[in-house]
């Protein structure tokens, strides 16, 4: 771009839709061009030009038919864009051979024109703009340095600028374009002028093209510059998204694509502006389209783009330290894939940048290879002869290819490091340790109130994008992390779905209007629930007719005779054991009213179930039902929140231990115990095997019992053996219970009540 000293041209356009601060939020086409020299030098003017566009789109708003003037015949006649400019630059050319001159530079009220409608149009168009679309002068932001005293310079207008340096203001009957280009020229040479004498030197910068890049974690990212975009197509690029911000300064590196549970990208991706005033512009661009998808866009944070970007493996740092090289990933390797194998499969038409240097294994904390890796390449057209390997058989695998990005490199890296290690335990019986599980998921609050609702019978393909799209115009009551999906214990979805509203009379309203509507092909099931119940059967629970029933996993393994053997939970875990722990494990759970009792925060387990167990500690549930089983590399699925609108998802926290911990656990002395919580217990015996909580609570009508004071006992084969026990607030309500309700029948059985003391 040649220097800005000589020459400015004085530039003004107008859309088929909104205009003035909203220009370019509609994404509506440029349909009026008008432009006039002013020579810096001479302080003179050129002669002043005016153009018509053709928009692909035949149409214009109301606002914009008042504001300009123009109609639809007019624009018929005129010729598109990509004409226009080229009229525009021989134009300008001719005027500055005639000058004397050699560069000019646009001058812009405002970034609006540039940002907002020149480059997002020109991109959508493809077509390359001039380079002095990539560089200009921001007439406000220059007033502001001459007159600081006259406002922040987003509030200034042509008008209130003219009016605070004392200048006549233009004649209000001139043709749209015409009386603010004018007006432009005037308020320019009247800053070239005493008492100002101004030198335009401020330029504000376009860039060409978007700079990948790495970003570690101890990076200060300002929560002013990120946004979230969502509704991505699933193939889409870090250079697919810049284009989508065409126009705005993405900060290198600045786009992170996010993934979700299985590794594949969700739809999602943060990115990150060189400052807050492009940040405020991409949000203009809320539900903009990318191809036939539109694109939502929200406010972000530092925090969370580190989370998602951020690094500290210096072998990452390394491998993305080769400037633009083309990112491929390799999903779905066989464990025993060398970089020979890599390189054979790949073949000399696509060679990888300096061969197994260019080759990245993603690999788990104890050195066990996760099948991924990341591949380098010199240029794009070896990159498209990779891509066409896709699906293609190595060993007995066929492998998946991918474009992908510094920040996913990043990501996936970050995500199998943070995965636990499975404990490896005594393979003899060992002493049972009284674990405190807890009754809800550790970020859901437990709460009777009935704030949340559950879908039942999704297909098992539904994505979180469908849940919202069923949801329709309820997607805005919906809580911050409040979208569950539920997978079973195979770690595949189980057609039901949990989501937290923000009062109860939404929920109500939603599973009003959207019980059985349909859902690609199936209907779907909405019910309103209480937190409480939700966080139950998100712990592992099933919620039926007959209740809250709690898995046999979850519930301590009694004989009869043992029951009053319950010991009080313990005030915090061994020291050794209780480091790798999370704070809310380690920690003794907070005093609950008189109506509970402690036991119900209590279960002892089989020796046998220590490596499930181990899992279970170091996890926190949030989405899915605990699974008994594992995937392909011997670890858990669960644990993983989806993310919900309009904020960002959560990610869940994985501690790890040493795989001597829980064996330290076991062999620790056991710890001073709590007092035990005020209440009385009542055991049930005879009761039929299908009674479930909701029998029960029936059972004792006018007790003013709640769900969580019943427990009802399974068996060694995780079967209901036909007891209960029930917490009562005082020994005085359990003993009036037994002398009134003992050997009463229940489901035609009689039932058979004593006191625990």
């Amino acid at each position: 771009m040649a220097s800005h000293s000589d020459t400015l041209v004085v530039f003004f356009g107008a859309t088929a839709g909104a205009n003035g601060g909203k220009l370019g939020s509609d994404e509506r086409e440029i349909i009026l061009l008008v432009w006039q020299i002013v020579d810096l030098r001479e302080k003179k003017v050129g002669k002043l030009q005016r153009r018509l566009v053709k928009p692909d789109t035949l149409e214009l708003t109301d606002q914009c038919k008042e504001e300009t003037g123009l109609t639809l015949d007019e624009l018929c006649k005129a010729e598109p864009l990509d004409r226009i400019l080229q009229q525009f630059q021989q134009a300008v050319s001719s005027e500055l051979k005639a000058l004397g001159r050699s560069s000019y530079t646009l001058c812009v009220d405002g970034p609006l024109l540039i940002r907002q409608a020149f480059h997002p149009e020109a991109s959508k168009k493809n077509f390359v703009l001039p380079d002095c679309f990539f560089s200009f002068v921001d007439l406000r932001k220059e007033f502001h340095k001459c007159c600081p005293d006259a406002g922040s310079a987003e509030d200034l207008t042509v008008a209130s600028m003219l009016q605070h340096v004392c200048a006549p203001p233009t004649d209000t009957e001139q043709v749209a374009g015409v009386r603010e280009v004018k007006g432009m020229v005037l308020l320019t040479l009247h800053l070239l002028s005493d008492p100002y004498n101004h030198k335009f030197t401020g330029l504000e910068t376009v860039k060409y093209k978007f700079e990948s890049g790495a970003c570690s974690k101890m990076e200060p990212v300002d929560s002013e510059t990120v946004i979230r975009a969502r509704g991505l197509p699933w193939q889409s690029s870090d250079q697919d998204i810049a284009r989508f911000f065409k126009g705005l300064n993405i900060a290198k590196g600045g786009v992170a694509l996010c993934l979700n549970a299985q590794g594949r990208r969700n739809g999602e991706a943060l990115v990150r502006f060189i400052n807050p005033e492009h940040r405020d512009l991409a949000l203009e661009r809320h539900k903009h389209h990318m191809g036939n998808r539109y694109i939502e866009v929200y406010k972000a944070t530092g925090e969370e783009f580190l989370k998602i970007a951020g690094g500290t493996s210096n072998e990452v740092a390394q491998f993305l330290s080769k400037e633009n090289q083309v990112i491929i990933r390799m999903r779905g390797l066989p464990f025993t894939a060398s970089p020979e194998d890599v390189l054979g499969f790949l073949g000399p038409e696509c060679p990888v940048t300096d061969g197994g240097e260019g080759l990245l294994f993603v690999k788990y904390p104890d050195g066990r290879p996760t099948g991924d890796a990341f591949v380098l390449f010199a240029c794009e057209e070896y990159a498209l002869n990779a891509l066409k390997r896709h699906k293609q058989i190595l060993g007995k695998r066929y492998i998946e290819l991918f474009r992908s990005t510094a920040a996913e490199v990043q990501q996936v890296l970050n995500r199998y490091m943070s995965t636990p290690l499975i404990s490896t335990l005594p393979p003899t019986p060992a002493p049972m340790v009284p674990v405190p599980v807890m009754a809800t998921p550790p970020f859901l609050t437990s709460s009777s109130s009935r704030d949340c609702v559950r879908l039942r019978g999704l297909p098992y393909t539904a994505a979180i994008e469908d849940i919202l799209e069923f949801m329709g115009e309820h997607t805005v009551d919906i809580k911050p992390h409040g979208v569950h999906m539920v997978l079973n214990q195979q770690g595949r979805p189980s057609g039901d779905a949990f989501i937290q509203m923000k009062s109860p009379d939404r929920a109500f309203m939603v599973a009003q209007k959207c019980h059985k509507k349909m859902m690609k092909d199936r209907y779907v099931e909405v019910f309103q629930c209480s937190t409480e119940e939700m966080s139950f059967v998100l712990m592992g629970g099933t919620l039926n007719r007959s209740g809250l029933s709690p898995p046999p996993c979850k519930l301590p393994c009694l004989s009869p005779p043992t029951y009053a053997a319950f010991q009080p939970p313990a005030a915090m875990l061994p020291a050794e054991a209780a480091f790798f722990q999370p704070p809310l494990l380690a920690t003794p759970r907070a005093a609950q009213p008189p109506a509970h009792s402690a036991a119900h925060a209590l279960a002892y387990y089989p020796p046998q179930a220590h490596a499930q167990l181990y899992m279970n500690m170091n996890m926190n549930y949030t989405a899915y039902y605990p699974s008994d089983g594992a995937g392909e590399d011997g670890l858990s699925r669960d644990g993983v929140s989806f993310p919900s609108p309009p904020v960002s998802p959560s990610t869940v926290g994985y501690f790890a231990a040493p795989p001597g911990a829980m064996a330290a656990a076991v062999a620790a002395p056991p710890p001073a115990p709590i007092m035990p919580q005020t209440g009385a217990l009542v055991r049930m015996q005879g009761l039929p095997f299908n009674t479930g909580v909701k029998d029960i609570l029936s059972f004792f009508q006018g007790y003013q019992l709640q769900a969580d004071a019943v427990l009802v006992l399974y068996n060694l084969s995780g079967q209901r053996s036909g007891e209960a026990l029930v917490t009562f607030p005082s020994r005085e309500a359990a003993r009036q219970a037994v002398a009134e309700l003992s050997s009463r029948p229940l489901s035609g059985q009689p039932v058979h009540l004593t006191c625990c003391d």
